[in-house]
């Protein structure tokens, strides 16, 4: 499966590192909004050992549609802004290209988007791409509808540049039909990412934590989803359609 990647700073450059090192994938391409690193291949500045074409190019000296024709690509992974969409949403979709959105949030515009271009092709988005985070979403939500009446409190950590409130921590709330302002958010540091739902029973309490250690978690749950979804229809998925089925308690 061949990869382009869009957001090269700490956590592209991590989820670079994981694609490089999996069989399975090809990553062809990194595509920057400066210039920056053009030129430059991605496995030797990593310093990595693979066989990856890897390139970097910039929106300064090639459009996504003359990139995409001159350098093909099965999926494209997003890990740059908000704005991110605009530069390739439309060229991707065109050719059936497959896109994994990880960007943290999006205005109501860039959900309008993404609903149109995955009219014509697979369009994946997570606030937050690890696999273990949205395994606590899921068991957060079984627990709450075991016992509906339990006490709730969401607790999250990052590190001290990350502006707003995390957007995992609102779809949790969301998921949890807890109002946004009561989530609890500390900035300190160099936390990775940590989120934390307490759960308080009379007499007992339950804490569900997801902790990421490192930033190629990120890179795993990127393996996870194009392992996923390369098989899938066009249209909108989000991390629940991809674990649902493995949820189920019934033996294949």
């Amino acid at each position: 499966m061949k990869i382009g990647l869009l957001g090269f700073g700490k956590t592209g450059k991590a989820v670079a590192a994981v694609i490089l090192q999996n069989k399975e994938f090809s990553l062809e391409w990194v595509y920057r909004r400066t210039p920056h690193l053009e030129g430059r291949n991605v496995p030797e500045f990593l310093g990595i050992e693979s066989d990856h074409p890897g390139r970097v190019y910039s929106a300064e000296t090639i459009g996504m549609s003359a990139l995409l024709a001159q350098h093909p690509v099965d999926l494209i992974i997003d890990f740059s802004s908000e704005t991110g969409i605009y530069t390739y949403g439309e060229a991707a979709a065109e050719l059936g290209v497959k896109i994994i959105s990880a960007v943290s949030h999006y205005s109501e515009n860039e959900k309008e988007l993404l609903k149109k271009l995955a009219e014509k092709t697979v369009v994946f988005w997570s606030p937050n791409i690890t696999l273990g985070v949205n395994y606590l979403l899921f068991a957060a939500q079984f627990l709450k509808k075991i016992a509906p009446w339990v006490d709730i409190e969401i607790n999250e950590e990052h590190f001290k540049e990350k502006v707003g409130t995390s957007g995992t921590a609102v779809k949790l709330a969301k998921a949890l039909e807890l109002p946004e302002e009561e989530i609890n958010s500390v900035r300190a540091g160099g936390i990775v990412g940590k989120h934390e739902v307490i759960f308080g029973f009379p007499f007992q309490t339950v804490r569900l934590i997801h902790e990421s250690i490192s930033r190629e978690a990120f890179g795993n749950g990127v393996v996870f989803v194009a392992q996923n979804i390369k098989d899938r229809a066009a249209g909108l998925y989000k991390f629940e359609d991809i674990l649902l089925p493995y949820f189920s308690t019934e033996q294949n």
